[in-house]
């Protein structure tokens, strides 16, 4: 090897060398208030705001058992009322946004590119701007204070981004497996539950992870619709630790946050692989 040759790749080793330490210092910062709330959720509450260490001087489990049991209402029934939620719009995103998207991509309809433009038109909308038309209807249907304005939009393919995305996959399928399953006597309903749909579990995963973390980290929503604490949702859960007019129990509050993080580090972990080959695949790469 020369010594030119050698001087380059000492020069690229050094270069690499360096980015790794600028990622793993910028990664450190990002994660720093991660740490911080799980350290705090193991000190004493006198220690939380007095003691500047990240290491706690003693170790307690406290917080989490008066976090979980401590309110009036278990902070295990808050959990049930996210899971139910986020499941069932899980369930209803993926199948009325994967019939839509299924539609635009394939069907011919009168007026199909009119009605995909008001769809993503939508997507300029702030949800605020529909905040009070719907909570009238709602309260109309006297659905407030129940599961089912959180739950059953999901059902009617109310999520454009999701359409959007399930669309751009949809375009990417040839179009001649559905010619050769039409010659073999499929319809449209065969073609997409044997055809598409296989095909593109990547992409409804990827939906699926979305609406789950988007669904579970809600606060809006349930502060919106419900009222009663026993329909509480975690994220309602977390708020009932802090008291304007009181002393708020901050262990109890980052136990309970640390607490809630698991089912979304789970959810994603386990469909991570498809989430990536999901995102690679569709309208949401570069």
């Amino acid at each position: 090897m020369t010594d030119a040759a050698a001087t380059t790749q000492n020069v690229g080793g050094a270069r690499s060398l360096l980015y790794h330490v600028i990622l793993c210092g910028v990664s450190l910062v990002m994660l720093y208030p991660l740490l911080w709330m799980l350290a705090s959720s193991f000190k004493p509450d006198d220690e939380i705001f007095g003691n500047a260490s990240l290491w706690p001087d003693s170790f307690t489990l406290d917080a989490y058992i008066r976090g979980w049991s401590g309110l009036t209402v278990s902070f295990g029934t808050f959990f049930w009322n996210s899971l139910v939620i986020a499941v069932l719009s899980v369930i209803g995103n993926v199948i009325s946004c994967s019939l839509a998207a299924y539609a635009f991509a394939r069907l011919k309809f009168p007026l199909k590119n009119f009605w995909f433009a008001l769809m993503l038109g939508t997507l300029m909308l702030p949800y605020h701007v529909t905040l009070i038309p719907q909570y009238v209807l709602f309260l109309n249907l006297d659905w407030v204070n129940t599961f089912l304005p959180l739950v059953v939009p999901k059902f009617l393919a109310a999520d454009a981004f999701f359409i959007f995305l399930l669309y751009q996959f949809f375009r990417g399928i040839p179009r001649e497996l559905d010619e050769a399953a039409i010659i073999d006597g499929a319809g449209p309903w065969r073609i997409f539950w044997s055809v598409m749909l296989p095909l593109s579990v990547p992409a409804l995963a990827t939906a699926a992870i979305f609406t789950f973390i988007w669904t579970w980290d809600d606060f809006f929503g349930p502060l919106i619709y419900l009222n009663d604490a026993s329909q509480y949702t975690v994220q309602l859960g977390l708020r009932t630790f802090v008291d304007s007019t009181g002393k708020s129990d901050w262990s109890a509050l980052f136990a309970m946050s640390v607490v809630a993080l698991i089912p979304v580090l789970l959810f994603f972990g386990v469909f991570q692989r498809l989430l990536i080959e999901g995102i690679a695949t569709t309208g949401l790469k570069g």
